[in-house]
C-alpha cells in the first residue's frame, strides 16, 4: 500500500517503494549478505510499535534464530479504551486509530511478498503470546525493546507468562532435550538512529543540553549501515487463520470524515 503524496502517482509511488525493497535485499553474492540461517524450531516475532520489516534487527535475528517464524500483532484493547494517567486523554483518537490499522495492513502485504504473513490476534500480549508459544512449541518470542513505563510493564508480564510455558527443549538448543523450560523473551534495541550500544556514553547520564549530545555522538559515533534483509522471510508454521485487519468501527470509532481544505485557505 502505497501513501498519496501530492504530485506524485500511485504508479510511481509502488515503483518506489519497490526499488528500496530491492536495494535493502541480501543477495547470496554481496559482501553484506546475511549470514547462513542455521535456526531450529519456531520462533515468535512480536511487532509493537515499529511495523517495518526493512532494517529491523530484531525480526532479522528472530529469522536467523528459527526454522518456521510466526509474526504477531496484538490489538491490545487497552490501547484504545484506556485514558492517559494525567489529563485523562484518549491514549488513541480515529486519525491514529486509522494510521494504524493501515499501517498494520502493509505489514500484512510486506510480509506476505516475503513467503509470510502477520496473525492478527485481538487482546492483550501477555495473554496471547504464551498461548501461540504453547501452541507452536516456540522456543523464543522476539520483540523490540520499548522505554515508557506501561510498554515495560506489559514486556514483564509477558516474560513471566512465558516463563510457564511448559513444553520440551528442542534438541540441539540443550544438552538435555528431556527436559523442559519456558519460553524466552528476546528484547532488541532498534528505536534510535545511533544504536544505544554506540554512543559514547551511559544511558542514564545522558548531557541536558542537546548540543552536547550531538557533538558527542557526531565525534564518537557512526549511524549503522541498513540491515539487509532475505528474499523470503519463511515458511511459516502451519497456521489455519492468520485473521484481519479490523475496521476502526471495531475498535469503537466512527470513520473520520475527508477533511478536504478549501482554495481560501490555500
Amino acid at each position: 500500500m502505497a501513501v498519496s503524496v501530492p504530485g506524485v502517482s500511485p504508479q510511481e509511488m509502488v515503483a518506489i517503494a519497490q526499488e528500496t525493497f530491492r536495494r535493502c535485499t541480501s543477495s547470496s553474492s554481496s559482501s553484506s549478505s546475511l549470514p547462513e540461517r542455521r535456526g531450529k524450531g519456531v520462533a515468535i516475532f512480536w511487532f509493537r510499535s515499529d511495523l517495518r520489516i526493512l532494517d529491523n534487527e530484531a525480526l532479522i535475528k528472530a529469522w536467523l534464530s528459527s526454522q518456521a517464524l510466526l509474526p504477531v500483532y496484538c490489538v491490545d484493547p487497552r490501547l484504545f479504551t484506556s485514558s492517559t494517567h494525567y489529563f485523562g486523554f484518549p491514549k488513541t483518537g480515529v486519525l491514529r486509530a486509522q494510521f494504524l490499522m493501515e499501517s498494520l495492513a502493509d505489514l500484512k502485504n510486506n510480509l506476505k511478498s516475503r513467503g509470510l504473513d502477520l496473525l492478527i490476534k485481538q487482546g492483550k500480549p501477555e495473554d496471547i503470546l504464551p498461548l501461540l508459544a504453547k501452541a507452536h512449541g516456540a522456543h523464543t518470542v522476539f520483540a523490540q525493546k520499548e522505554t515508557c513505563s506501561e510498554e515495560l510493564n506489559v514486556e514483564r508480564l509477558v516474560a513471566k507468562n512465558l516463563r510457564q510455558v511448559d513444553q520440551p527443549l528442542l534438541k540441539g538448543l540443550s544438552t538435555k532435550p528431556e527436559s523442559k523450560t519456558g519460553t524466552k523473551l528476546q528484547l532488541i534495541w532498534g528505536g534510535s538512529l545511533y544504536h544505544i550500544d554506540d554512543i559514547p556514553f551511559d544511558c542514564k547520564c545522558l548531557p541536558d543540553v542537546y548540543t552536547q549530545f550531538r557533538k558527542s555522538v557526531e565525534s564518537k559515533s557512526t549511524v549503522r549501515a541498513c540491515l539487509k534483509i532475505p528474499t523470503t522471510l519463511g515458511p511459516p508454521p502451519n497456521i489455519s487463520d492468520w485473521g484481519t485487519v479490523p475496521e476502526i468501527t471495531e475498535l469503537g470509532f466512527q470513520k473520520p470524515k475527508a477533511c478536504l481544505l478549501s482554495s481560501s485557505h490555500t
